[in-house]
C-alpha cells in the first residue's frame, strides 16, 4: 500500500474516532419522547421506529418540540426525515438559550405556544433553519432552504432545496445533517451540502454557541423522522 495512501486512511479514522456520540433516539418506544417538551399542539406518534407529527390546533396553530437536553458548541446532527402530507413547513431549532445565556424553560421568560415571532423576536436566541417550506404559494414555486439568526429574525444563509414534493417522495426518507462547529455552521441533504455559514461574517450579536434543539412543523405539514443523532466533535 503507497504511503499516502495509508496516511490517507490513517487520518480518517483518526477524525471519526474524534466523534463521541452523544445522543440517539431510535424511536423505538414512546417512551423515547417522554422528556420531550412541546410549545403549541401537536400529535405525536411512534411505529415502527419512526416518529410522525402533526398539528393538532387550527390552521394558524404551529409547534415547536424541544428535546430537553443541553449540547454542547461543536456538535454534528443528523436524521432522517419524509414528509407525507403538504403544504405546510418543516425546520430545525439549535443553539437556543435566553438570550441572556440561561434556560429557555426558565420561568421568567415570556411564555411561548409556537407562534414564530415568540422564537425569531423575542427573548430567545438560536439558530433555525427551514428545510421543508411549502406551507405559501412562493415558497413552493421556488424551494429554498433558509437559515436565520435570532432574535432579530436574521437571514445569513440559503441554499436550493432539493427534497421533492410529497407525491414524488413516495414516502422515501431523507437524510438531514446540520453541523455546528463553533463559529461555522452547514447544513445537507443526502450529503449534498446546501448553505454553509460563518457567524463571525455578520453583523448579528454573539455567536451562537451551546444549547437545546428542537423540531418545528407548520400546519397542515405531517411528517416522519427517525434515527436521530447528537455527535460531539
Amino acid at each position: 500500500m503507497k504511503l499516502s495512501i495509508l496516511f490517507s486512511i490513517v487520518a480518517s479514522t483518526t477524525v471519526m474516532a474524534a466523534e463521541t456520540l452523544l445522543y440517539r433516539n431510535t424511536f423505538n418506544s414512546s417512551s423515547s419522547i417522554s422528556s420531550w417538551v412541546a410549545e403549541g399542539p401537536l400529535v405525536a406518534s411512534i411505529s415502527n421506529n419512526t416518529l410522525q407529527l402533526s398539528g393538532a390546533g387550527g390552521p394558524d396553530d404551529y409547534f415547536v418540540y424541544w428535546l430537553p437536553e443541553i449540547f454542547p458548541d461543536r456538535i454534528r446532527i443528523s436524521w432522517e426525515f419524509s414528509p407525507i402530507q403538504e403544504p405546510g413547513l418543516a425546520m430545525f431549532f439549535f443553539g437556543a438559550t435566553s438570550v441572556t445565556g440561561g434556560s429557555i424553560f426558565d420561568p421568567t421568560l415570556k411564555p411561548r405556544n409556537g407562534s414564530y415571532p415568540q422564537y425569531h423576536s423575542s427573548d430567545i436566541k438560536l439558530l433555525h433553519a427551514s428545510y421543508f417550506r411549502r406551507r405559501w404559494p412562493e415558497e413552493r414555486a421556488f424551494h429554498l432552504a433558509n437559515l436565520r439568526k435570532s432574535p432579530g429574525f436574521n437571514l445569513v444563509a440559503q441554499g436550493a432545496d432539493p427534497l421533492p414534493a410529497v407525491e414524488d417522495a413516495a414516502g422515501a426518507f431523507y437524510k438531514v445533517e446540520v453541523v455546528k462547529d463553533k463559529r461555522e455552521v452547514s447544513f445537507s441533504v443526502n450529503g449534498l451540502l446546501l448553505f454553509s455559514w460563518d457567524d463571525t461574517k455578520t453583523d448579528t450579536g454573539p455567536v451562537v454557541r451551546e444549547g437545546r434543539i428542537a423540531l418545528r412543523q407548520m400546519q397542515p405539514l405531517v411528517a416522519r423522522y427517525r434515527n436521530l443523532e447528537v455527535w460531539k466533535l
